[in-house]
């Protein structure tokens, strides 16, 4: 089941999982980073884009993150990340398994229009206008819904595709407005835009062939990956609390399943031990000391199976 566009001077892969991740742009070092952390093991080959990993039956394939979805939905590729957009713009969400959300790469696939066109409110008011993107699926579908027919291509609103360079299609006017990818906001900025509608929420995902070749493989992918988010979510939280004040010590700290409680030599005091999210470590921290914990420590948590 190899895919054609694998150089046949390259070894044999037909006995390994493919495992496709971006070749380059804003998901690239997020996912090496995310591979190194599962402990995959790889040295890929200056202009190589296929790496064997040497700890496991798996062969990386470094893809554009735009074909990725497409390769798994067809079979050519196991198991694979990219982003929500791109899936949904491919329209394969139908045809892949989404084995998890990986909360890197976020942004917004928004509609935006210069800050000079006061008059332009909403993505309505572009109805029958001139649309520039390189998100021409996900564009049309959004504008079938506000004009309120059943199929994008009875739309009026003109939609044209560009590859790059989005942003400069209002200044060179080309376009009344424009589709791209929005996450800090600063090239938009820049532009002249404002966002004026949100068509996809979007971040990184870990899909899959609805019947993948190596199914046990693809799960103990997926185990790591969740092992590695819960460590990059939560702490770990210990302290000591008198008996009498354990049951609101606990109502701080409920843990994600019920904290580890030992008794401490001391009579009538207690340990704790509690993963806790890190988002709300500080103002926790401040209520356990308020209902008379001590000795509070946190420790970072590196992997997890939770």
């Amino acid at each position: 089941m190899a895919a054609a566009y694998i150089n046949t001077s390259l070894p044999d892969v037909s006995d390994r999982m493919l495992f496709a991740v971006p070749k380059k742009g804003r998901l690239y070092d997020q996912c090496l980073g995310l591979l190194n952390n599962i402990g995959i093991e790889f040295n890929r080959k200056p202009r190589h884009d296929i790496a064997l990993v040497s700890n496991m039956p798996i062969a990386l394939v470094f893809l554009p993150a735009a074909d990725i979805a497409t390769y798994v939905a067809k079979g050519n590729i196991d198991i694979g990340i990219t982003g929500l957009d791109i899936i949904r713009e491919s329209q394969t969400e139908n045809d892949v398994a989404e084995l998890m959300r990986l909360g890197f790469g976020k942004c917004k696939l928004q509609v935006q229009v210069p800050v000079a066109s006061g008059h332009v409110r909403t993505a309505a008011d572009l109805v029958g206008k001139r649309i520039v993107t390189s998100f021409i699926n996900l564009t049309r579908q959004r504008f079938a819904e506000l004009e309120g027919v059943a199929d994008p291509a009875q739309i009026r609103t003109q939609v044209r595709f560009v590859s790059g360079s989005v942003e400069a299609a209002c200044g060179l006017g080309l376009a009344d407005g424009i589709v791209d990818l929005v996450e800090s906001g600063d090239t938009m900025r820049a532009a002249g835009l404002h966002a004026i509608d949100t068509i996809v929420d979007t971040e990184s995902v870990l899909i899959t062939n609805k019947a993948p070749r190596f199914p046990r493989l693809a799960d103990t992918i997926k185990q790591r990956v969740e092992g590695i988010l819960t460590a990059r979510r939560y702490v770990l939280c210990q302290y000591n609390i008198r008996r009498p004040d354990l049951e609101r010590a606990c109502h701080v700290t409920p843990g994600r399943q019920a904290p580890t409680v030992t008794p401490l030599e001391q009579d009538g005091w207690v340990a704790v031990s509690v993963m806790i999210e890190k988002r709300s470590l500080a103002d926790n921290m401040d209520a356990l000391k308020d209902v008379g914990a001590t000795d509070i420590l946190v420790l970072d948590i590196v992997n997890a199976r939770a």
